[in-house]
């Protein structure tokens, strides 16, 4: 069986990651798997929620890299991975799971995904989503505030306390280890069109019969 093509799609909180994901997921849509770095954030059921809310999630450690790095290599051998699922509402992981199926394209998806050595290692395509700090928190407003039911007055205290810290330590220095830097993330037509031209290609040369 021909492995699968694994692009990782990197870049700061509100980058515009998941919508280049997103763009390229609809284009290509059953060829597609998509696993994300912040599924894999560690459990805390031993912790208060006042507790987990001071935890630092933007830190290398405050993921389950290993685990992600077993369930890619079995997605690019072609078994379907048992994934864990992330409740961001109070800051741990749920008590479901979701099936992840492999696919010719899987898309790896996180703000620190290019940290880790081993990690990028797996990586056929490596791309860095490079956005301005301002937009970044603006969008990380909007998001966290309307989707994730967090006060306005916590986002903004977390991104200065860490958020901001973390992507000036790890997630920016991150970048040098990116094949291609896309400003702009999905809102970048042309940078869109040479990515989709690339996984078209691969597509075709790779058809099943």
């Amino acid at each position: 069986m021909e492995e699968s093509l694994i692009i990782g799609i990197a870049g700061g909180s509100g980058s515009g990651k998941t919508t280049l994901t997103n763009q390229i997921a609809s284009q290509f849509r059953e060829s597609v798997t998509i696993i994300k770095h912040d599924d894999y954030y560690k459990a805390h059921d031993d912790m208060t929620y006042e507790e987990r809310c001071r935890l630092n999630y933007d830190h290398p450690n405050a993921f389950d890299t290993e685990l992600m790095i077993e369930h890619l290599r079995q997605l690019k051998k072609g078994r379907a991975v048992e994934c864990p699922v992330y409740d961001y509402t109070i800051h741990n992981r749920s008590k479901d799971t979701a099936i992840i199926q492999p696919g010719k394209v899987i898309i790896v998806e996180g703000i620190l995904i290019f940290e880790n050595s081993q990690l990028c290692e797996l990586m056929d395509i490596r791309i860095f989503v490079d956005t301005d700090a301002d937009l970044r928190i603006i969008r990380r407003i909007q998001r966290d505030v309307m989707e994730r039911a967090r006060s306005l007055e916590s986002v903004i205290s977390q991104y200065l306390n860490t958020v901001k810290p973390m992507h000036e330590q790890f997630v920016e220095p991150s970048k040098k280890n990116a094949n291609i830097i896309v400003p702009e993330g999905g809102y970048n037509k042309v940078a869109m069109e040479m990515i989709r031209n690339h996984i078209g290609r691969y597509l075709d040369e790779n058809q099943v019969d």
